[in-house]
């Protein structure tokens, strides 16, 4: 096996297996790698039933065997469709981010939806609020200023951790067009983006371009970096 698909592969088996909640676990990587109950159903021929029940908790954890299987299939379902995740993997791999570009960054235990994010940074919601329902597996908090000053395209990408549904949190923002700007020019559209600073109000470029991209864009007013932080740690 590729060494980053065997990396990819023991880190979830890892995850699952020492999860005080395995059974949320392997929900969660099943949602990561986006594949439904009734696919990986299909690829271990099972019952989608049988699925549900180990997710749920009514059934026993499976065990090791039942997990390589789970696995396989979740990197085996991700090379099919272009490879999207284990490509990820590999970013965050290899990334190594100085810590005052890169504030904050974590994949949530089990899925939070928007409003549980906009509610934990007291935020007010500019653009898509009909969006806030989506699913967030983690969140990345950065220094915009020094993001857009110092990272390529490549490696801006790589912020989106393992799954780009995900809360961007741009800090030091004074329009919030830059970040906007950024998030168009990159490719990649996030589950939500958080815009914290001093601004008083988003610049319209921004919330357009928020509306076109379809994500939820959200003013935090959370009065500083830190207890942004803070308040985010508790999501976890």
């Amino acid at each position: 096996m590729d060494p980053v698909k065997e990396r990819v592969a023991k880190l979830i088996a890892g995850d699952i297996t020492l999860s005080d909640r395995p059974n949320e676990a392997l929900k969660r990587w099943r949602e990561i790698f986006n594949l439904s109950q009734k696919t990986l159903a299909e690829a271990l021929k099972v019952s989608p039933s049988f699925i549900s029940d180990y997710e749920s908790g009514r059934r026993k954890s499976p065990g090791t065997t039942t997990i390589k299987r789970i696995v396989e299939t979740l990197i085996r379902a991700d090379e099919e469709r272009g490879g999207k995740m284990i490509l990820a993997f590999k970013g965050m791999f290899g990334a190594h981010f100085s810590p005052d570009i890169i504030l904050g960054i974590t994949e949530f235990k089990k899925p939070i939806n928007g409003q549980s994010v906009c509610r934990a940074v007291n935020g007010r919601v500019v653009a898509n609020r009909h969006l806030l329902n989506r699913k967030l597996f983690g969140y990345t908090v950065i220094d915009s200023y020094k993001a857009v000053m110092k990272l390529s395209v490549d490696e801006f990408k790589q912020l989106y951790g393992l799954s780009s549904e995900r809360a961007l949190v741009f800090t030091r923002v004074t329009t919030g067009r830059t970040p906007m700007v950024a998030v168009k020019v990159i490719g990649i559209t996030p589950g939500m983006v958080v815009l914290h600073g001093p601004l008083k109000r988003v610049d319209p470029l921004g919330i357009r371009l928020a509306e076109s991209l379809h994500v939820p864009l959200v003013h935090s007013h959370v009065p500083s970096v830190d207890e942004l932080l803070e308040k985010l740690r508790h999501l976890e």
